[in-house]
């Protein structure tokens, strides 16, 4: 593995990408996802200018952050999290990517000591086995969210099925967008909605075509 050749490889396709879609690349923040490698090969990739770390499980998350404390990290949880572990960690992660339920909304609301900056988890593909509200409940969430004043609604999130076409995935991560759009003009309280956290090693540049400023890598990183 080699991590330098790896980040240079991948911030130069976002570039092109980023350049093709008449986009700024500099708009584009991309989170290394450090989930599956350890300490030392997260430190070489801060070391190499990677600020955005991303983690989807509570321990490990809680390991780096305290070994990592004086690293320039802006921290981004990018899993499901149990309501029993928010009090763990909302207050130690900058982004968190997957807002997915209103008890969950609601234990966050809770436990926050500052506003926490959220995404809401959107299910755009419709597969049972995705976490995130469905597009018919959106407008009962963002109504339900309207008094929780520790949760800042910063965009929306999508993940795309695994085996999705070209096509399938530019319809996806379109309607994240355009949806996105949509409630962002509604000018709602808390809710800037300015961002789109969606794309991974395999799907980036689809998803970077289609309007998104995070973007997730861990496998063109690190193998």
């Amino acid at each position: 593995m080699d991590l330098e050749k790896n980040k240079t490889n991948v911030l130069q396709e976002i570039s092109k990408v980023a350049q093709e879609a008449g986009r700024s690349p500099e708009d584009i923040n991309i989170i290394a996802v450090t989930k599956y490698v350890d300490l030392n090969t997260t430190k070489e990739m801060i070391a190499l200018g990677i600020k955005h770390i991303g983690e989807n499980r509570v321990d490990k998350f809680l390991t780096k952050y305290e070994t990592l404390a004086n690293e320039p990290i802006v921290w981004h949880f990018i899993g499901s999290l149990q309501r029993r572990k928010v009090k763990e960690i909302i207050n130690k992660i900058d982004y968190f990517h997957a807002l997915d339920s209103l008890n969950l909304a609601k234990e966050i609301q809770k436990r926050a000591e500052h506003p926490i900056k959220c995404f809401l988890q959107v299910n755009i593909s419709g597969e049972e086995s995705k976490h995130g509200f469905s597009l018919a409940e959106i407008d009962h969430v963002l109504s339900a969210l309207t008094d929780c004043d520790k949760i800042i609604i910063v965009g929306l999130m999508t993940m795309a099925p695994i085996d999705a076409s070209d096509e399938e995935l530019t319809h996806i991560f379109k309607t994240a967008n355009e949806l996105r759009l949509t409630l962002k003009n509604r000018k709602l309280k808390n809710m800037p909605l300015t961002d789109l956290s969606m794309g991974m090693s395999r799907d980036y540049k689809i998803a970077i075509q289609n309007g998104s400023t995070y973007v997730r890598i861990g496998t063109a990183f690190f193998s």
